[in-house]
């Protein structure tokens, strides 16, 4: 398996709009951060995890040529917007895509993008089966199988992902502890650290590292970072040795 870091970044992504502080105009390309999302290669399959609305650009940068499914954490824009961006996969194999996703989820879904689930389809438009599911529950991808975890972000509950000794999670401020003790049996974690100040929906650097402490895993890489949290250069050397700063293009071989 290996995990392919999409996008890195907030809402916003960084640079952001007309700021011009030492992360938005640094030269490194660590420090460019499109909206958080990975891919996931098993094999032949590919499955994302979110689709922001730099989905397009992530793309074409990864290079691969079919999508077979897509995994949604959330209904906010910046993890769903660029469901348009799966047409051309649509054309290329000939079928819908299946979103996996919470029932809340799928009615938003169904309501922001209303025109693809008309009855009868205008030409172009993005063929996608939306398939429900709830936390704790196991879907068969392959030969392995990808389970839900409820993550708390703030008071909104939504999914993170474990597939394996693998698991991503992002815009998270809390987690039961049946999603800890899932947790516990990962070598491999991406969790979010939003900046160095507290937030009451994400978790800020600190509350990340002190996640990070609680679990075995060999290795943990920070995502969904704000211009606010730093360069990447400035960050990462005062990071405990197992944990690492994800940025966009990262590639885990797992």
């Amino acid at each position: 398996m290996i995990i392919e870091v999409l996008g890195s970044g907030t809402s916003q992504g960084v640079p952001v709009i007309g700021c011009q502080c030492i992360v938005c105009t640094s030269i490194d390309s660590r420090d460019k951060r499109s909206r958080s999302s990975i891919l996931i290669h098993l094999d032949d399959i590919n499955i994302g995890i979110d689709i922001g609305p730099d989905f397009k650009m992530q793309i074409m940068r990864s290079g691969i040529q079919e999508m077979h499914g897509i995994f949604i954490t959330h209904e906010h824009n910046d993890h769903v917007i660029g469901l348009d961006e799966l047409r051309p996969f649509n054309f290329k194999m000939g079928s819908p895509i299946p979103i996996w996703l919470e029932p809340r989820v799928a009615m938003e879904m169904r309501k922001r993008f209303a025109y693809a689930f008309e009855p009868s389809k205008y030409p172009g438009l993005p063929e996608i089966e939306l398939i429900e599911i709830e936390a704790g529950q196991q879907i068969p991808i392959g030969d392995t199988k990808v389970e839900a975890l409820r993550v708390m972000h703030g008071r909104l509950p939504i999914l993170g992902f474990k597939i394996g000794e693998f698991a991503y999670l992002t815009d998270a401020k809390s987690f039961p502890s049946e999603t800890m003790d899932k947790l516990m049996e990962c070598k491999y974690v991406i969790i979010n650290a939003l900046h160095k100040q507290p937030h009451h929906a994400h978790l800020n650097l600190d509350e990340a590292l002190n996640i990070a402490e609680q679990l075995p895993a060999e290795k943990i890489w920070l995502t969904h970072l704000s211009h606010h949290a730093g360069r990447h250069r400035d960050i990462e050397p005062n990071l405990p040795e197992r944990v690492r700063l994800a940025y966009d293009g990262l590639k885990i071989f797992m």
